[in-house]
């Protein structure tokens, strides 16, 4: 039996962390040391941020809304569309050097990784449309909804993806993130 949240039942987690509640909607305290990274520019791979998701096949949207309480260099909270260890999108905002950036992270067998300034916007939308072997991300900050394009992408069309809202802390000791929207829709 999945989890109930964001009206449907089938929600599960990878890598599920130790502090979590769905009240509400979502709020989760990532674990620390926790990330989604392969091989580019620091040479490591990390699978283990958290991510709390549906399975989908074919065309689909998600679109969430979110903020956290970001501490620590790297602290990232958004989404994923993953349909592998070594094929997954994630996009949300990221800490890096102290300022929020809208982030994208496209990895097909590496990452790469592309970032917007997002100033102090306390919330976000981040969404992204899977149509064949595209995804396009859009966000929105503040109350604004996602109709800012930040990335068009390749994604291996018909594959089976697990998609969901996902939140790691890679340097610092954990933070807590809240998802109070989250919507998966299949075409």
């Amino acid at each position: 039996m999945g989890i109930h949240a964001f009206d449907r039942d089938d929600w599960r987690w990878l890598n599920e962390p130790s502090r979590w509640a769905v009240a509400g909607g979502l709020t989760v305290t990532t674990d620390p040391d926790t990330d989604f990274w392969r091989t580019t520019h620091y040479g490591f791979v990390r699978d283990s941020g958290h991510v709390l998701g549906v399975p989908v096949v074919g065309d689909f949207s998600l679109e969430a809304s979110f903020g956290a309480d970001y501490a620590a260099q790297y602290d990232q909270a958004g989404i994923v569309l993953r349909a592998d260890e070594r094929n997954w999108i994630k996009s949300g905002v990221e800490l890096v050097d102290d300022e929020y950036q809208v982030s994208a992270v496209v990895t097909r067998e590496v990452s790469d990784w592309s970032v917007v300034a997002a100033g102090r916007a306390e919330r976000v939308t981040i969404a992204a449309a899977r149509e064949g072997d595209t995804v396009t991300i859009r966000y929105g900050l503040g109350e604004a909804s996602a109709t800012t394009m930040l990335r068009l992408a390749y994604f291996p069309p018909e594959a089976p993806v697990f998609a969901g809202v996902m939140a790691a802390a890679p340097t610092g000791p954990g933070f807590t993130a809240r998802f109070d929207r989250v919507r998966v829709t299949t075409a």
